[in-house]
């Protein structure tokens, strides 16, 4: 009787930050979709990880012109909290996370079993590129985190996406923000728009950003570009770096009579929590707005 030994891989790499922040950047979704590539034409739109022992992951690996995609995912064996954790991946080879405080901050290494179809360095190569993008957000001040919010809304996406967009309602719902909030510019492809405070209207104070996509009743993409400050848009310098780039999506999709609203968007870490307490209030008084 023979056995076939399996080949592992090691990559490994040094992160200049507390064991505390490196272990939840690289475990929490908000954050894994941010690094979770191995080149800047691939990204990770969606990521869920119930990281416990018996629990699932998932991460959607995309090109982002859509030409391909995949899910690489896996149930976890063993979970010790910052120190390391173990998996099975979806065909079955084994992987293990480790992370040790060392000088100069904190080890991250991963040891997994080679799958049979491409060559190993290449492999190892592919790793240790996302490995490497991690450091690199790891480390970057200018950090943002990615959140979700969902809600069913009993209407079509054509009244979903109106009531959503058109400045009046648009004022509406926004006000869980932030009173009086409005926009100034038009939601036209390629097109600017600030978005402001109705009290500070007149001193033009707020967010410089630009229409990248805009699907009607489908998809629209909103990319910051910087701050507006008495007027003057301000689009570099250490005051915009953490905004700009980021990106907030909307996505309309049809079941049955209703609309399932989606809304993706980059944070920065300092607004996080006030993000993910004012979304959903917003998201609930638009449901309202639509459904009367």
């Amino acid at each position: 009787m023979t056995t076939t030994q399996k080949t592992k891989i090691t990559v490994q790499t040094i992160v200049d930050s507390p064991i505390e922040a490196v272990w939840d950047y690289f475990t929490q979704p908000k954050h894994i979709m941010h690094w979770n590539n191995a080149s800047p034409d691939w990204h990770t739109p969606r990521a869920e990880n119930d990281l416990q022992p018996g629990g699932n992951f998932t991460s959607r690996m995309e090109a982002k012109d859509g030409s391909m995609g995949f899910d690489f995912g896996g149930v976890y064996q063993e979970v010790e909290m910052h120190s390391f954790y173990s998996y099975i991946l979806d065909d079955g080879r084994y992987v293990k996370v480790s992370f040790k405080e060392v000088s100069g901050g904190v080890e991250v290494s991963e040891t997994f079993d080679a799958e049979m179809e491409n060559p190993v360095e290449m492999q190892k190569e592919g790793w240790q590129a996302i490995l490497d993008n991690f450091k690199t957000y790891a480390e970057s001040e200018a950090k943002l985190v990615r959140l979700h919010f969902e809600i069913l809304i009993k209407n079509t996406p054509a009244e979903v996406y109106r009531t959503m967009l058109e400045k009046p309602t648009y004022e509406e719902w926004t006000e869980a923000f932030s009173p009086g909030s409005t926009y100034l510019g038009s939601w036209e492809v390629g097109s600017k728009i600030f978005f402001v405070a109705q009290g500070e209207e007149g001193s033009q104070n707020g967010i410089v950003s630009k229409i990248f996509k805009n699907e009607p009743n489908v998809h629209v993409d909103v990319e910051h570009l910087g701050v507006l400050e008495n007027g003057v848009e301000i689009l570099e310098g250490k005051e915009v770096e953490m905004w700009k780039g980021a990106h907030e999506k909307y996505t309309f999709e049809e079941k049955g009579a209703d609309t399932l609203l989606l809304v993706d968007l980059d944070s920065t870490m300092e607004f996080d929590e006030y993000f993910t307490d004012a979304w959903p209030k917003a998201l609930d008084k638009l449901k309202k707005i639509c459904e009367n």
